[in-house]
């Protein structure tokens, strides 16, 4: 069983016991509890269910793993050839660690 939930203008799949890294979340305290409702898709075992544009009364549970965590090193490199200018910046985007817990179909 799986979902495609939408977050932030962003799309992610999400299934029972697996790590979701969200970026830009709320100030959640660590064992929080968070709903998302706009579940684009729906997948039980073959059976799909596809929003349009949501899955009416479908939302997806998560509880808040950690609070904060960096993720990895990104390098960004700027250049002007024949010009002799080379600049060499970096840094980790903090990010929220999510378990995703279950998935409920309010009726």
């Amino acid at each position: 069983m799986y979902a495609i939930v939408e977050m932030k203008g962003q799309q992610f799949k999400v299934e029972a016991g697996k790590k979701l890294f969200i970026n830009r979340i709320a100030d959640l305290e660590k064992g929080a509890t968070v709903e998302f409702e706009n579940v684009l898709l729906l997948d039980n075992e073959g059976k799909v269910k596809v929003g349009a544009p949501y899955v009416k009364g479908a939302k997806v549970v998560c509880e808040v793993l950690d609070n904060e965590c960096r993720g990895e090193k990104i390098l960004v490199f700027h250049k002007k050839r024949r010009k002799g200018y080379r600049k060499l910046n970096g840094h980790r985007q903090k990010r929220k660690d999510n378990q995703y817990g279950s998935q409920e179909r309010c009726r």
